[in-house]
């Protein structure tokens, strides 16, 4: 495997999930299966690493700067963190060899922002979050993203909905590069008001979002900087799924996030996020 890379591995037999006795070099092999799918996700985006170099079990951290020993075929992307309050050297995944490196870093999940490096104020995808708080379940989350999508619907927006990996579900509205994060973060903020109007089980406001038996549409992460996880991502959880992005159809009750993961995704044979920013779409309703 070296021959064909940049990278030198390193660490191959570390068991990264134990529940299923899974190893690095799997999810090495995962990435790298995967990559034709998921390089397109990440092409010219920030990326922030969490990484679990002794497993899930013994618990990760958050890695926005590239670490010491980075190499020099890395692309970075310089920038302030308003939150870190300093200038950070992101990793930038335009290349099968990044994408490697990061697994052999034991980033386990890799997240982006919504917007490229090339216009990093002005997002080009807006992010609905939505995430519920037991005892609402699965089907409930599906039932309010059915509810989104068809308003969304009736003003003629093309949406996209993939899974968390964990609890909720991401859709996601491709959108021309003329907004800042101030305009979409109220775009999504205003539908989950209007939302919360009509369903007892919605909540628009972060301070409500731990509320027990509700679904936040978090808007908070249309935020210059902040992240959602990559599509086709592994997650640090215990059945090792991944953040799959699906066909509207494919939503359906019964249906769970554990369904997809490292072993079933690769089975997959169609990207039902092919061609996501082919038609970037105005927020303005014509």
């Amino acid at each position: 495997m070296d021959s064909l890379t940049k990278v030198s591995f390193t660490n191959l037999e570390k068991v990264l999930y134990p529940g299923l006795e899974l190893k690095k070099s799997r999810v090495i092999e995962y990435y790298i299966r995967i990559a034709p799918r998921m390089l397109g996700s990440l092409k010219n985006r920030v990326i922030v690493m969490n990484r679990f170099p002794d497993g899930i079990d013994k618990g990760g951290f958050y890695e926005k700067d590239a670490p010491a020993g980075t190499p020099p075929w890395i692309e970075t992307f310089n920038t302030y963190s308003q939150t870190a309050e300093r200038e950070i050297d992101y990793v930038v995944c335009n290349n099968l060899d990044t994408l490697i490196w990061m697994a052999n870093l034991a980033a386990l999940e890799i997240n982006i922002t919504l917007s490229t490096i090339d216009n990093y104020d002005t997002p080009d995808l807006v992010l609905f979050d939505i995430d519920p708080e037991p005892p609402c379940s699965f089907d409930d989350v599906i039932d309010i993203a059915f509810s989104l999508k068809e308003k969304l619907d009736e003003l003629n927006f093309r949406t996209f909905v993939k899974t968390s990996a964990k609890k909720g579900l991401h859709v996601v509205l491709p959108i021309r590069e003329k907004y800042n994060f101030r305009q979409t973060r109220e775009f999504v903020h205003q539908f989950g008001k209007f939302m919360a109007q009509e369903s007892d089980l919605v909540v628009s406001e972060a301070k409500n979002s731990m509320d027990p038996g509700t679904i936040f549409i978090d808007y908070l992460q249309n935020t210059r900087g902040k992240t959602m996880i990559a599509p086709y991502s592994l997650r640090a959880e215990p059945k090792a799924t991944v953040s799959t992005p699906l066909e509207w159809k494919e939503l359906k009750k019964g249906l769970r996030p554990d369904e997809f993961n490292i072993f079933t995704v690769l089975q997959r044979k169609n990207d039902p996020w092919e061609g996501l920013l082919t038609n970037k779409q105005a927020l303005e309703v014509e």
